[in-house]
């Protein structure tokens, strides 16, 4: 090797040392708070490396279960509601036309 390229090597190295000290440093403060804010670690491909299947995650899916069911109750009475005032509003406006033409008929009478 000649001289030139070995002081070129010397130069660098500092340079890579840091880079590759940051780079750790980097994966290990992302992996560190990813585990403080509760975020499943992942492997290479997305895939969670230890799933959450601790007891606060069954109860609030219980939580939301009935959460869930219990909307769905409100809704089902809601449309109940709403057919009926639709039936009203529709039912009232055609049996006000016939008693104004029942009143029309009896004052022609």
């Amino acid at each position: 090797m000649s001289p030139d390229k070995v002081s070129i090597l010397v130069e660098l190295v500092p340079f890579l040392a840091v880079g590759c000290v940051a780079i750790t440093v980097g994966w290990v403060l992302t992996t560190w708070l990813r585990i403080k804010n509760g975020y499943p670690l992942e492997n290479q491909w997305g895939k969670s490396v230890y799933p959450k299947t601790d007891q606060e995650a069954v109860e609030r899916v219980k939580l939301l279960t009935n959460e869930n069911a219990e909307l769905r109750a409100e809704i089902g009475s809601m449309k109940d509601r709403l057919g009926n005032v639709e039936r009203i509003v529709t039912d009232d406006s055609h049996r006000l036309t016939q008693e104004i033409e029942q009143l029309r008929d009896k004052r022609t009478n």
